[in-house]
């Protein structure tokens, strides 16, 4: 069961410093993973010992579970690894602009918080200065991948990564394993090992629905252009015409 806490509450409004990747990795120049809502951390606590040729930063935003993905973290001595608690909506921008350049290898947001009711969209976790930071992060050729077993929640995501313009469908989403014709979805999880709701969704028969995008060169759209994109495609005009 998903246990949701209001991003927009006042406690979860206060921007943290977080700390460099000097302080977070054994070797900070290794390349990076960002996984954006990463829960209680078990699907990093794997992958990090599948690759450990990758630094991997999960970041939550429910501090019990980075309490307790960070101190399984330490017990397993994964040094190419780390749990933070934050807004990623909050924090992130400014800790994302400080990055070396190159060194943002990938990005992934699996499964985020539904937020059904149209008047809670705005605590959806990819708005638009969010995607803005994570592309002006990731130099042309380097990875977005996200991912929903909820139409209604991962179609708004694919709807403000269009409208930037700052990214492609990958390449790797057309190797084997690429959707059949007519399809957007891929079949397949281009990373490693899935996620434990993947799992649970999966397991249950229930489709997921998944995108791999690639940085191009596209410059970054200005912050409210893509907000006015995100408001129209949450606000579709009427098109049935009024009565005369």
């Amino acid at each position: 069961m998903r246990q949701h806490v209001n991003p927009l509450s006042r406690f979860f409004q206060q921007p943290l410093a977080l700390p460099p990747p000097e302080q977070l990795f054994a070797d900070a120049a290794l390349p990076l993973h960002l996984d954006i809502g990463c829960a209680r951390g078990r699907f990093l606590l794997a992958l990090a010992e599948q690759q450990p040729q990758r630094n991997h930063l999960g970041v939550e935003i429910r501090r019990a579970l980075v309490s307790a993905a960070e101190a399984e973290r330490q017990q397993r001595q994964l040094h190419n690894l780390h749990f933070l608690f934050c807004n990623a909506n909050v924090s992130l921008e400014a800790w994302l602009a400080q990055l070396p350049a190159g060194r943002l290898e990938l990005v992934s947001i699996q499964f985020p918080d539904p937020w059904f009711k149209k008047k809670h969209h705005k605590r959806r976790v990819l708005q638009p200065a969010l995607l803005l930071a994570i592309a002006a992060a990731l130099a042309p050729g380097k990875q977005l991948f996200v991912q929903s077993d909820v139409l209604a929640v991962i179609e708004p995501m694919l709807a403000v990564i269009e409208a930037s313009g700052c990214f492609d469908p990958s390449p790797a989403a057309e190797a084997p394993g690429a959707p059949p014709a007519g399809s957007s979805w891929l079949p397949h999880n281009p990373l490693p090992l899935p996620t434990e709701r993947e799992t649970h969704v999966l397991t249950q028969g229930l489709p997921v629905y998944r995108r791999l995008f690639q940085r191009n060169s596209a410059p970054l759209p200005a912050l409210q252009s893509l907000e006015q994109s995100l408001e129209a495609t949450d606000n579709p005009a009427d098109p049935t015409p009024p009565l005369a």
